[in-house]
C-alpha cells in the first residue's frame, strides 16, 4: 500500500467522484484510477462501487475507510515529527544517571541546554552499572554518566569529569554527629549500611578489609534513597560520595585516614552519530570547571 494510493483512496471516499478527487490530488484521473485498481486488487475487493453519478463505498471501502485514515494521518505525524528532530523544534535527549549520582550534578548544563534548545524533551535513567551500559549498548541512552563502568565493550567512550572523596553520613542524633572528622578505626563498632549499587561499592569494601576494618552487622540498601532514609531512621552509618544527596538531618563527616577516591566520567558510544542536543550537552559536562564546583 503506497501513500499516493492512500491519498487518492481517500480523495475519492470523500468526494464519491474520481474525476474530483483527481483535480484535488492534482493527478491525471486514469493514473488515480489505476491506482485505486491496484489498491483494490492488494486489499482482494472492490473498494468503490462506480456507478455514473451514485459512486459509493462498498462494504470493504466501509470498512477501510477509517483504518485507511488512521495510516494516513499517522504518516503524516510522523513526517511532523522527524521535520521536527531535523529543525530541532523538538530535542529530545535521553539521558542515564547511575544509581549513586546526584541529579543536581548535571541540572546547571541542563539548565544551559533548556535555554539553546526550546524543545527540550529529558527522558532520565536510573539504574546500576551494567543497566546503565546495557542502555546505551541498546540505544536507549543518548549519553550516561556514571562512576567507574566495569566492562570490556570497546565501544564504550569516556571522559572522565572530576574524581570526588567519600565521607562518613550519619544521622543528627548519632554519636559521631558532632564530630569534624573520624578515622576509620573508631567505625569498627557501627552497623554499616551498606551501597551495593555504587560502582565504588567494591573497591572501597576491598580498601576496608585490608585495612582490617570489618562490620558485624550491616544493611543492604538498593538505592540512595533508600540509604538516606534508613540513616534518617538513625539505624546506621553509611560511606557516601562526597556529592551524594543527603536530607538536611544527616551530617557529613570526614574520615581522616581514608584515602579512597571514584572518577564521575560522561559516557557515549564511539562511533554512533550524535543528535546536537547530545552532541552539545557533551562539550557542557566537559568544558565545566568541576574543581570549583559545588553542591553544598
Amino acid at each position: 500500500m503506497e501513500m499516493h494510493q492512500i491519498r487518492y483512496f481517500l480523495a475519492v471516499s470523500r468526494t464519491l467522484n474520481f474525476t474530483r478527487a483527481a483535480e484535488e490530488c492534482n493527478v491525471a484521473q486514469p493514473s488515480l484510477t489505476r491506482a485505486i485498481q491496484l489498491l483494490e486488487a492488494e486489499l482482494g475487493g472492490e473498494l468503490f462501487h462506480r456507478e455514473r453519478n451514485l459512486t459509493h463505498l462498498s462494504e470493504l471501502g466501509v470498512r477501510m475507510a477509517p483504518l485507511i485514515q488512521q495510516c494516513y494521518e499517522s504518516a503524516l505525524n510522523a513526517k511532523a515529527l522527524a521535520t521536527s528532530i531535523k529543525s530541532g523544534a523538538l530535542a529530545p535527549l535521553r539521558l542515564a544517571l547511575s544509581l549513586s549520582i546526584n541529579i543536581a550534578l548535571v541540572l546547571p548544563q541542563l539548565t544551559e541546554l533548556s535555554r539553546s534548545f526550546k524543545g527540550l524533551e529529558l527522558k532520565f535513567l536510573r539504574g546500576a552499572s551494567p543497566e546503565i551500559g546495557d542502555a546505551l549498548k541498546k540505544g536507549a541512552a543518548d549519553l550516561a554518566v556514571a562512576g567507574p563502568m566495569r566492562g570490556d565493550w570497546e565501544r564504550l567512550d569516556c571522559w572522565p569529569l572530576f574524581t570526588e572523596g567519600f565521607v562518613l553520613a550519619v544521622n543528627e542524633k548519632h554519636r559521631l554527629a558532632n564530630s569534624a572528622s573520624v578515622n576509620v578505626e573508631e567505625l569498627k563498632s557501627e552497623r554499616l549500611i551498606n551501597r551495593a549499587h555504587c560502582e565504588g561499592a567494591a573497591d572501597l569494601e576491598t580498601l576496608l578489609v585490608e585495612r582490617g576494618v570489618t562490620f558485624a552487622q550491616r544493611h543492604e540498601a538498593a538505592s540512595e534513597s533508600d540509604v538516606a532514609a534508613l540513616l534518617s531512621a538513625n539505624v546506621g552509618v553509611a560511606i557516601v560520595p562526597e556529592s551524594a544527596d543527603l536530607p538536611a538531618i544527616l551530617r557529613r563527616i570526614q574520615i581522616k585516614d581514608l584515602d579512597y577516591k571514584r572518577a564521575v566520567s560522561v559516557y557515549g558510544v564511539a562511533g554512533r552519530p550524535r543528535s546536537p542536543v547530545a552532541g552539545t550537552l557533551l562539550k557542557l559536562l566537559r568544558a565545566t570547571n568541576w574543581s570549583t564546583f559545588s553542591l553544598y
